[in-house]
């Protein structure tokens, strides 16, 4: 059995990976943190462990990756679009992989690392469309400045009531809201939007640009 670790301060990430590896008989999700202090914890009791570490979670990484490494576990750095997988393995990580990972290729990342092979995912291109670009940028088109920033605070794991309040109006509007991006983008729930949104990096950056801005400066 392969145990696996998930430490990312995005619960809708945890949530998706999770129900991806969770398909695999021979991984099993022992443990989910969202700060460092979880982790350690986790690293300690689950030596040996394959740890999914967000590139984000902690100021200091190095320390991290050593804490983790001195209790036998493997880890692999969810890095953004626009990081360098060479910095994260001279750090000591045992793979890299991008948040636009597919669930196979994850499966496979964490396979090879179990068994103290590497795992190096292409880097999306910077300068070179692909079909996740282009379905982003179609999918980011059709929804409202509004619809965009309900998308954003949705992959932050806000709820409705939340979102409401954040937007100043009712849970019912959000739902009325919600339905129309579901319907927008072809997806059936929450947890769907969020991780398609997560996945297609030009509508994830169109929605993260909008998540801090006023409700006086959006419309629609």
């Amino acid at each position: 059995m392969i145990k696996v670790i998930l430490a990312d301060t995005q619960a809708i990430f945890r949530t998706g990976a999770a129900k991806v590896l969770a398909v695999e008989d021979e991984l099993r999700i022992v443990a989910q943190a969202q700060s460092a202090e979880q982790l350690l914890v986790a690293v300690d009791r689950f030596r040996g462990a394959v740890v999914l570490l967000a590139s984000n979670f902690h100021n200091d990484l190095k320390a991290v990756l050593e804490t983790a490494a001195a209790a036998s576990s493997r880890i692999v750095m969810i890095a953004e679009h626009n990081e360098a997988s060479q910095a994260f393995m001279e750090m000591g990580a045992a793979g890299v992989v991008f948040r636009s990972i597919t669930g196979p290729q994850l499966v496979q990342c964490v396979q090879k690392v179990a068994r103290g092979e590497t795992f190096l995912q292409q880097a999306p291109g910077a300068n070179i469309p692909n079909e996740n670009d282009l379905v982003g940028a179609r999918v980011r088109d059709r929804l409202t400045p509004k619809e965009l920033r309900i998308v954003a605070l949705i992959v932050q794991g806000y709820k409705n009531k939340e979102i409401a309040n954040q937007l100043g109006t009712t849970e019912q509007v959000i739902k009325n809201y919600l339905r129309n991006v579901y319907d927008k983008i072809g997806v059936s729930d929450r947890l769907e939007l969020a991780l398609f949104t997560i996945h297609h990096r030009i509508l994830n950056e169109a929605a993260a640009a909008l998540a801090g801005t006023t409700t006086n400066q959006i419309s629609n």
